[in-house]
């Protein structure tokens, strides 16, 4: 359990998520997999990193039974920043990021993967961000580079999922495959990527990165300012109590007078 990482291929290396039973990262895990992504980034013989994950989903975001557990700010600051490190450390790792995504991929995940340099999805991913839901906000930067702005904003207000299918339609998914054959699929493309020069390749993802419209870092940084905002509001406490529970029974608890 945890994050590894391992070379299928030379040049390829894999970073891989294991947080049972959803891929729920607490506040050590971000950091982890932000080390981890990293340092396969700086080794001058990788080309190529996959990032992927076991179990039934991809990611389900930030691990809320931490946030809830712990007293005071601490959780929501280190989940702050364990986040914002994993994001950038996807963004600006050194040679390309392909993910490799299935099942569920949610909340933090999106921020995962829409700093990632290209996705292969298995045909039963969806992809979301159910931040208003669980008392939280952030990673509309991210979503925003999978979808066009005004599907960004429904699926952001709505809590709603897209699938892998229709991410492909919008181009952001470069293959959808069948889950058996997804890390295989994902292994492909960053050998050939990593078929390329290896100098050459780190300048290449440099230059893009360089003519990005957008500083993910920042706008990203923006955000979060609005969920710890929520989080010493007491917003964020009040929606997270809801977690899993009935939405008719909440409803008509929040219409009784207090």
């Amino acid at each position: 359990m945890g994050v590894s990482t391992s070379v299928p291929e030379p040049g390829v290396v894999v970073v891989t998520v294991d947080f049972p039973p959803v891929n729920a990262l607490p506040v050590h895990g971000w950091h982890e997999l932000a080390a981890s992504v990293r340092a396969a980034g700086a080794d001058p013989k990788v080309r190529c990193v996959v990032l992927a994950a076991e179990g039934r989903g991809f990611s389900a975001g930030v691990d809320i039974k931490e946030l809830q557990g712990t007293a005071g700010q601490a959780a929501l600051i280190g989940a702050n920043r364990g986040c914002y490190e994993a994001f950038a450390a996807v963004y600006d790792c050194e040679v390309p990021v392909v993910a490799a995504v299935q099942g569920f991929c949610l909340g933090g995940g999106i921020g995962l993967v829409g700093n990632a340099d290209a996705i292969v999805a298995a045909d039963d991913a969806s992809f979301g961000l159910p931040e208003l839901d669980r008392g939280a906000l952030g990673a509309a930067t991210h979503l925003a580079r999978l979808v066009p702005q005004h599907l960004m904003r429904v699926l952001y207000y709505t809590s709603r999922t897209v699938t892998a299918e229709e991410l492909h339609r919008y181009g952001s998914v470069w293959r959808v495959v069948p889950r058996e054959r997804l890390r295989g699929t994902a292994v492909e493309l960053a050998q050939e990527i990593a078929a390329k020069d290896g100098s050459l390749i780190r300048l290449a993802k440099a230059a893009i990165n360089g003519i990005d419209p957008v500083d993910v870092r920042r706008s990203y940084r923006f955000e979060q300012g609005f969920t710890f905002e929520a989080g010493l509001s007491g917003v964020a406490d009040r929606v997270r109590d809801t977690f899993g529970r009935d939405r008719d029974t909440v409803a008509a608890e929040q219409e009784e007078p207090s």
